[in-house]
């Protein structure tokens, strides 16, 4: 099976992230910062932010929906908030989303907030309500199951370093993992963590008998040139031992977000 994690940027780069996707053609994808926006007739929108304004894909969660017509596509939005287009308000949902091939059986998932609450009304102040998603998907070709977790961490405007909120944020993704995982299961857990590599979060997932392996093959960083700060640690993938790794990589080329795609080929 093939399994690509990657924070998308709001589709900032949609004409690279669409192509790529398709082409890869992952069983699994997991994709953070994907924004929904029904209502939108425009193709990009604007998010505004204290004098801050960034591109944003206005439907990027039909996009890719669109780019994998043979998977089930599931959102997962942490808030509702406004992007823009000129002075045009237009309410759009951000979170994160799965998409499942569909000759997978999903079994079971589990999805709920690894920090605070839905925001309905805005996205909220800072560290802002975060979401996470895990599956239970049978591979008939294994003839097995396997469960999949991904989170989209919170980002403290202070750094990356260990907080307590990011500490009872990954005591909530172990819950999530533990809600539907059963014993014998091939456990793969991944996401735009937010953490640096020594951080606590690992000693808690630590729990569900996983190793990371971004860290532990020697990649340096899962950024792409369009991240300038220092820090270039956020995205991580582990796996338990019933997992077998065929192939991992942290994918450097082509450049689709600011964040390079993390890809597992597994058995």
């Amino acid at each position: 099976m093939r399994l690509i994690c990657l924070n998308g940027w709001g589709g900032k780069l949609h004409d690279e992230i669409v192509p790529y996707i398709a082409s890869s053609d992952p069983d699994i994808l997991c994709l953070q910062e994907v924004v929904h926006t029904p209502a939108a007739l425009e193709d990009w929108l604007s998010y505004r932010d204290h004098g801050i304004e960034l591109p944003q894909r206005a439907n990027f969660f039909r996009d890719v929906t669109e780019a994998l017509p043979d998977h089930v596509a599931i959102f997962c939005p942490a808030a509702q908030g406004d992007l823009w287009h000129g002075e045009t308000r237009y309410p759009s949902q951000w979170g994160l989303a799965t998409f499942v091939r569909k000759s997978l059986a999903i079994i079971a998932q589990a999805q709920g907030f690894v920090h605070g609450v839905f925001s309905a009304d805005g996205y909220g102040d800072h560290p802002r309500s975060r979401t996470a998603h895990a599956i239970r998907v049978f591979d008939f070709t294994s003839g097995q199951p396997v469960v999949i977790a991904h989170m989209h961490g919170l980002r403290d405007l202070e750094g990356k370093h260990d907080t307590p909120a990011r500490l009872e944020q990954a005591k909530r993704l172990v819950q999530l993992v533990k809600n539907i995982a059963q014993d014998g299961d091939r456990v793969i857990v991944c996401g735009d963590f937010n953490v640096l590599p020594h951080s606590a979060t690992f000693d808690l997932l630590n729990e569900l008998n996983l190793v990371e392996l971004v860290t532990t093959r020697g990649f340096a960083d899962t950024r792409t040139s369009h991240y300038a700060k220092p820090n270039r640690y956020a995205d991580y993938l582990l796996v338990n031992p019933a997992v077998k790794v065929d192939h991992f990589n942290v994918v450097r080329q082509p450049e689709v977000s600011d964040h390079c795609p993390l890809l597992l080929e597994f058995s």
